[in-house]
């Protein structure tokens, strides 16, 4: 079984290989279920690495339904992956109603190519698994990560046990989400070829950060965080009167 390393830096991407990861997948920020990483990280870690790397292609954190100029930096983005040699990429679009933009998704699998094509957990937002696990295949995507729609893989093993009995071999489910040392042997012994995750520990603190960085309400996987165009103008005409 191959495993892996979901590297969100330059130190993860480097551990994953030295420890004898057989694959990562490249983003950044993963607080919000990944990102796009900057072409930067990208180009040192295909310099570095031996092991393949498959980048991580989500213009930005929230829903998976794209604006045009998105799907457009989306294509930019795969151009740019094969141009640096990248094996594969991680992606995937979705309707409103959270079924699977078929177009759009094809599009991206054929510009893609050689590249592999992993469509990613966008999966799980999906109203019925099967019926998109039949559209996937017809779309010719080489794997599904996917944690079964359940918050980890382990709960979802049911539904992961049907869709790699369902795929036939068409394509590959790789179970990702919440996937351990403690749990890893379950889904070998459930036939599974691959299997994704972090391995991320987290440390203690350092130190405390002397003001926070974070902001907790733009943390919302529902929405998508964008400028508001009322608020710019009414800023601004307070500081041109």
């Amino acid at each position: 079984m191959q495993l892996e390393i979901c590297a969100s830096n330059y130190q993860s991407a480097i551990t994953a290989q030295k420890s004898g990861a057989h694959r990562i997948e490249l983003c950044s920020e993963l607080a919000v279920g990944g990102v796009t990483p900057s072409y930067g990280l990208i180009k040192h870690v295909m310099q570095e690495l031996s092991i393949p790397v498959f980048v991580l292609i989500r213009p930005r954190s929230g829903n998976f339904t794209y604006s045009d100029a998105e799907f457009e930096i989306m294509k930019q983005d795969i151009q740019m992956c094969k141009e640096l040699g990248c094996q594969g990429i991680v992606s995937g679009i979705l309707n409103l109603d959270n079924s699977i933009d078929t177009a759009r998704t094809q599009e991206l699998v054929e510009l893609a190519q050689p590249m592999a094509f992993t469509f990613h957990r966008a999966f799980d937002w999906t109203p019925n698994p099967f019926e998109a696990l039949n559209t996937l295949i017809d779309l010719k995507v080489d794997r599904i990560l996917t944690s079964g729609q359940c918050n980890s893989a382990e709960n979802g093993i049911l539904i992961l046990n049907q869709l790699h009995k369902m795929a036939e071999g068409k394509l590959i489910i790789l179970p990702g989400s919440g996937i351990n040392r403690n749990n890893i042997l379950i889904f070998k012994g459930a036939g599974f070829t691959e299997v994704h995750c972090s391995a991320v520990l987290l440390p203690e603190a350092q130190t405390a950060a002397p003001v926070p960085m974070n902001t907790p309400k733009f943390l919302s996987d529902g929405q998508e965080m964008a400028s508001n165009p009322e608020m710019i103008a009414a800023m601004l005409k307070l500081i041109n009167d």
